[in-house]
Parts: C-alpha cells; structure tokens; sequence
C-alpha cells in the first residue's frame, strides 16, 4: 500500500507539470505541431536517465526511485499522448511531420536519456 502512495504522489505532481509544461510551450510556439509533448518526453527522458544514474552512483533508495522513476516520470513524461497524436498526424496524411516526430522523439529522447545518465558523473 506505501508503493502505490509514493508512485500515486509522484504521478500526481509529473502529471501536473506535464499538462503545465505542455500546454504552456504548445501555446508559446503558436502551432498545431505538438511540441508541447515533444519538449514534456526529451525533458523525462533527461530527467529519467540522470534519476537511474544517480540512483546507481548514490544508491538512492528503492522508495525514492518509486517515487522519481515510476511515479513522477511515469507521470510526467507523454508517450501514451505521442501515439495519439502521431496517429492523428498520419491520419491527415501528414507524414513527414508523423516520421519527424516519431524519429525525433525516439532518437533525441534515447540520446538525451543517455546525457542524463552520464551527467550523474559530474554532480
């Protein structure tokens, strides 16, 4: 029952930033393309690599790698949102902005989650 308040907790807050972050940047660059979603999943997969890094270099507690992996990331980052959204861009035959998005959010997102696990080496 304490798992599932940690991970609730942290979901309940990365939820909250996610729609913040998201709608804030989507109205800021003016565009039907979703960089609202784009910039919330390159911004968790940073935050989600330096988290596992640091947990593996601090040996920061299964409770708070409950909270900051599961739940906050879990919460925070959108790709449940990505896969509406690229279907929506295909099923407008918009299919350089779908294969754009797909690779820029799968490629970008894997490199910066690696940044972010290395990262943990300087700090």
């Amino acid at each position: 029952m304490q798992a599932l308040l940690i991970v609730g907790a942290g979901s309940f807050v990365g939820g909250m930033l996610r729609y913040g972050i998201s709608k804030w940047v989507q109205i800021k660059l003016l565009t039907t393309y979703p960089f609202g979603t784009f910039t919330v999943n390159i911004v968790g997969c940073l935050i989600i690599g330096l988290v596992m890094g640091m947990s593996e270099r601090y040996n920061i507690s299964s409770e708070w790698r409950l909270l900051l992996v599961t739940g906050f990331c879990g919460g925070f980052t959108t790709f449940s949102a990505f896969s509406i959204e690229t279907m929506a861009l295909l099923r407008d035959a918009q299919y350089l902005p779908a294969f754009l998005y797909i690779a820029g959010s799968v490629i970008i997102g894997v490199l910066v989650a690696f940044a972010g696990y290395s990262v943990h080496r300087f700090i």
